[in-house]
């Protein structure tokens, strides 16, 4: 538990306020197919470079595709045999991940959430391993906008998960210490950065890749998504604006 009251929550996106199968499995095929320029051989050698079972969809965790910034996978890809230079497939892939928030899937009536959260006095933030303009479109598309206070991608200037960079920077723009405020995520990059950052509470959720046996050791607290949130962790919880 915090030993300070939480004042302020940093959220992962993918499999943390999104549903990662149902909004990724198809992301990721589409991801790799343009990496292998429509072979589909290479295309299915590319999602086991990334962690996920071209048969099943399933994605491992901590797993390149479930953990890693979209350069780190334009890089793996390249080392792979994708025939682009890094820029080019960067570029690539945050174009079709950011066009592709239109069809993600959330987890939990988000706005709801938000909105209770907000209105108790939490500050609010997004930090995830996708770009910034693909979590500003999801934010936007999903009506999100007036209970976020903060957002954060790979290429925000923050550095990368699990270093704390993002952390640090949300906390810093909130006006809080890194001890009054929450992490909330699904990978082992996620707590790695709450632990790293020393933030007041590690909240590990199994709606995307990471599984309670892998998130268990490195959070406060594991529940099944954010929906439990005020009911579990937040309910009564004192809170001032900070």
């Amino acid at each position: 538990m915090p030993s300070s009251p939480i004042k302020a929550i940093l959220f992962d996106k993918d499999g943390t306020l999104l549903d990662y199968q149902r909004t990724w499995t198809p992301l990721n095929r589409a991801a790799a197919d343009l990496a292998a320029g429509g072979d589909p051989a290479l295309a299915a050698h590319f999602l086991r470079v990334g962690g996920m079972d071209p048969e099943s969809g399933q994605t491992a965790s901590n797993s390149l595709l479930a953990a890693g910034n979209t350069d780190e996978i334009a890089r793996a890809w390249i080392d792979a045999g994708a025939r682009f230079s890094v820029n080019e497939l960067t570029e690539a892939l945050d174009r079709l991940f950011t066009a592709a928030v239109s069809d993600a899937v959330p987890v939990t009536n988000l706005v709801r959430l938000f909105r209770d959260l907000h209105e108790r006095g939490f500050r609010l933030g997004i930090a995830s391993s996708d770009s910034q303009s693909a979590i500003e479109g999801l934010v936007k598309r999903l009506s999100l906008t007036p209970w976020i206070d903060f957002i954060a991608g790979y290429d925000s200037g923050y550095g990368v998960k699990p270093e704390p960079g993002m952390l640090l920077a949300f906390c810093e723009a909130m006006g809080v210490a890194p001890s009054q405020a929450a992490v909330v995520g699904d990978n082992p990059h996620d707590m790695n950065m709450a632990i790293s950052g020393g933030a007041g509470l590690k909240v590990g959720v199994l709606t995307g890749t990471g599984t309670r046996e892998v998130l268990q050791p490195l959070c406060d607290i594991c529940l099944p998504g954010i929906q439990m949130l005020a009911t579990d962790v937040f309910e009564g919880a004192p809170v001032s604006k900070p």
